[in-house]
């Protein structure tokens, strides 16, 4: 892309911080997205809550939404994408967690194009099948999805559509991997390593502008 946009991350006159958080279902995604609020100051955005939201606003957006999803048909990226940009410009916030998305390449290329954002790593939450289907088969949440054949659809759909979004960021050096089949504590210490880590490449960075912009008597 390469516009002064894109590479200084603007948004609505802001520079923000944009984290996708990415993970098989079971992954523990939602866990963890909810420590990272509570210690890092994030802004959690999920894009099919805000799907649900529209929808059961009875908006003509979420009733164009909501004939799509019974239809059986994809919802537009276009629309995902305006939904999580009108979201992230009424936040107030500058730093964003966006969770379960890209689901995909196409997503992944509209985001960028609509937003002119780029992330600044991906947060990927690596969990062997075998565990997740452990996990969404235990849980009780009452969920209708959480039977067995329907997990086994999710999990392909998932391998098909996600995990070309991973390998995309991996070759930019943009993925940040954990090992999600450990217990949620652990999890958590290997995510705010992460977390630390970043905080202080930032105040490095803005150090040096900060003695490059300064003059010498």
């Amino acid at each position: 892309m390469g516009t002064a946009v894109d590479t200084q991350n603007m948004e609505n006159g802001r520079k923000v911080t944009v984290i996708f958080v990415l993970g098989g279902p079971g992954s523990g995604k939602g866990t963890q997205c909810a420590n990272i609020v509570q210690n890092f100051g994030f802004t959690h955005l999920s894009a099919g809550d805000l799907l649900r939201a529209e929808i059961k606003s009875g908006s003509e957006n979420g009733t164009m939404i909501q004939s799509m999803i019974k239809e059986g048909k994809i919802v537009p990226s276009e629309v995902t994408v305006k939904l999580l940009q009108l979201a992230m410009q009424e936040s107030g916030n500058d730093k964003f967690l966006i969770d379960g998305f890209p689901r995909n390449e196409e997503n992944r290329e509209t985001f960028e194009s609509v937003t002119g954002i780029e992330p600044e790593f991906v947060l990927f939450f690596d969990c062997p099948e075998e565990e997740m289907e452990k996990r969404l088969l235990t849980r009780n949440q009452g969920r209708e999805d959480d039977n067995l054949e329907t997990i086994k659809k999710r999990f392909k759909v998932y391998m098909e559509s996600s995990l070309p979004v991973v390998a995309y960021y991996s070759l930019k050096d943009k993925v940040r991997k954990i090992d999600a089949a450990k217990q949620a504590e652990a999890v958590f210490e290997d995510v705010k390593a992460i977390f630390n880590s970043t905080t202080e490449e930032h105040v490095a960075s803005e150090d040096c502008l900060t003695l490059s912009n300064t003059k010498m008597p």
